[in-house]
């Protein structure tokens, strides 16, 4: 019987951009970093994994829309730092009727909606 879900991994191949990304300009609470896998959201939840492409089947899985989103608090305030930080865009905050959010995408071209 399955009980949770464990983890989400997103695939990279520039590990070392990847670093850069999600710990220093997204700023996501790791949980724990290896030679070639990160994960984040500590708390005993799901967990985010960003892991090196290293077996072909992962190869097509990097630079794509990932499907996650993720929630942000401040969300215009965020996005220019992004923006600052030279955080690439696939689509640009935009308001709706449910809310605010953004598409941004990793240095691999993985994208992730934030909405606030």
């Amino acid at each position: 019987m399955v009980e949770r879900m464990k983890n989400i991994v997103v695939f990279v191949r520039d590990f070392e951009a990847a670093k850069r990304f999600y710990k220093e300009q997204l700023k996501l609470p790791l949980v724990q970093e290896s030679m070639a896998i990160m994960e984040f959201f500590p708390g005993g939840g799901t967990t985010l994994g960003v892991s090196l492409a290293m077996h072909e089947a992962a190869f097509p899985l990097v630079g794509r829309h990932t499907g996650i989103t993720l929630q942000v608090k401040g969300i215009d305030r965020f996005c220019e730092e992004l923006e600052e930080a030279g955080v690439e865009f696939a689509e640009p905050l935009e308001r709706s009727p449910w809310g605010k959010m953004a598409v941004i995408k990793d240095p691999d071209g993985n994208q992730f909606a934030l909405v606030e």
